[in-house]
């Protein structure tokens, strides 16, 4: 699991480019939801050892988060081949995480 967020973001073509499945996690360091959230999203990505995390630092200007239409953080877009099945904003539970993360890694590995 990825730890700090990626101020140098992957562009748009690259994410719908990309193969497997992928966690595009939107939001900040000092966002106290995206701190309060990582607990769930660390206990959810346990055991997916296949499915890419990205953290991207997200807010005004950043045209990544813009594309996706990211209102709140975090946001949490799950990704198989570069296709959004699922989205999760402000994460609440661990299942609610993990039904998500499912929809992408149905196998956990």
């Amino acid at each position: 699991m990825e730890t700090e967020h990626t101020t140098s973001e992957p562009t748009r073509a690259e994410i719908v480019h990309s193969k497997g499945a992928a966690v595009l996690e939107f939001g900040t360091g000092w966002c106290g939801y995206c701190r309060a959230a990582q607990p769930l999203i660390a206990g959810a990505l346990a055991g997916h050892d296949g499915v890419r995390h990205i953290k991207v630092e997200d807010g005004s200007g950043r045209p990544l988060g813009r594309s996706y239409q990211v209102k709140l953080w975090p946001t949490l877009v799950f990704l198989k081949d570069g296709i959004e099945l699922a989205r999760v904003v402000r994460p609440r539970s661990l299942d609610e995480v993990r039904d998500a993360l499912d929809r992408i890694d149905p196998s956990g590995g």
